[in-house]
């Protein structure tokens, strides 16, 4: 069996598991700072940045 020089496979697994939570945290607190949705202009034929539309768009990410 040859001996391997650096991080393991075993200690990546280890780091990978105890950085999950972290990264999970990370990302919950970022969804707070985001700007209010807009009030939609019934004039306008685009699509506009409204609760709804962000409703939609979070539904839809994997």
């Amino acid at each position: 069996m040859k001996e391997e020089k650096g991080a393991s496979r075993r200690d990546f697994l280890k780091l990978a598991g105890a950085s999950a939570p972290a990264a999970a945290v990370a990302v919950a607190a970022g969804g707070s700072t985001q700007a209010e949705a807009a009030e939609p202009d019934l004039t306008s034929d685009k699509m506009q940045d409204t609760a709804h539309t962000r409703a939609y768009l979070a539904s839809a990410r994997f």
